[in-house]
Order: C-alpha cells, then sequence, then structure tokens
C-alpha cells in the first residue's frame, strides 16, 4: 500500500483519518492529476459523473466569510437562489490564492467537499445526497475517494439546500 501521508497533500490522510474513526465504508483511487470535473469522471471507473460532488468555495461580501457548495459535477448552482437562500446580495468564486490560504494548500480542481475541516459552511443540494455514493477529489488533483452519502452527511453535517 503507497503511503498516502508523504505522496499526497495532508488533507487526503485526515479525510481517511476521518472515515476510518467513524468506520465508513470508502473506495480510493490514484490517478493522474485532474482539474476539471469532466477529466476526473474519465478516470473513475465504475463512477458516472453525476456521482462527483463538486465543492466550489464563493465569498459573500455581505457576510464577509468563504463558504463551501457541494453538488453534482455536471450542474452549475443556481447563483440567484443561493443568494436568496444565504439573504446575501453578492457571492464570488474564491480566488485561487484564496482557495490555497482557506484550505491550507489545496489546489482549485482538488478541494474535497469536506468544508468542515477549513471550518467552512457546507450547503449540500439534495440531488447529489440522493445518491448512494458519491466521489470527490480528496485534497489532491491526484487522489479520489468514493464514500457512502449517508456516511458524508453524517462527519459533514451539511445544510441540504437546493442550489442548483
Amino acid at each position: 500500500m503507497v503511503n498516502t501521508k508523504d505522496k499526497y497533500h495532508p488533507v487526503v490522510g485526515q479525510i481517511k483519518s476521518l472515515l476510518n474513526k467513524n468506520e465508513c465504508w470508502y473506495e480510493t483511487f490514484e490517478h493522474q492529476a485532474v482539474r476539471t470535473s469532466e477529466e476526473a469522471a474519465e478516470i473513475r471507473t465504475g463512477y458516472t459523473i453525476e456521482q462527483g460532488a463538486k465543492s466550489l468555495i464563493l465569498y459573500s461580501n455581505d457576510l464577509e466569510e468563504f463558504l463551501m457548495l457541494v453538488l453534482p459535477a455536471d450542474q452549475r448552482f443556481d447563483n440567484n437562489r443561493v443568494r436568496g437562500l444565504l439573504e446575501v446580495s453578492h457571492l464570488r468564486f474564491a480566488t485561487p490564492d484564496e482557495v490555497k490560504d482557506v484550505t491550507n494548500g489545496v489546489l482549485v480542481g482538488g478541494v474535497p467537499p469536506f468544508g468542515n475541516l477549513f471550518d467552512l459552511e457546507v450547503i449540500a443540494d439534495p440531488s447529489l445526497m440522493a445518491k448512494d455514493k458519491i466521489i470527490f477529489n480528496a485534497g489532491d488533483r491526484r487522489y479520489s475517494i468514493a464514500i457512502k452519502s449517508s456516511d458524508y452527511k453524517k462527519i459533514v453535517k451539511p445544510q441540504i439546500a437546493k442550489i442548483i
């Protein structure tokens, strides 16, 4: 077994430790670096792009804080719907530098849907949570983990709200 502690971003190990501690089923994939959901879906055999959990970090000027949206990889979030949900007037994507700062060095494209590891509010779309299993880049563009969505909800405790 490859020692992921030295080879990948430390967040990979944090997620695996969390899953092991909570006795969750999971499956791991080591692969070439991917940045987009489409690239990831092509190399994750046995999983569809709809099962991919896309993690987006946004900034709200009104709240003066970052937050994470988690949605199916083949979808886009509805800005108006999310602004209404949060009762804010403006949202913007975090810049790549802000993403690195907020996530302790995780690069755009590698951000896992575990906003709880970064003290971020997490809002997940119910259509993704309806899938039995979800898959995501786990803190590194070269490493993916699949887990049961029920375990994800138990560990991360996201707010479930329609955001697409």
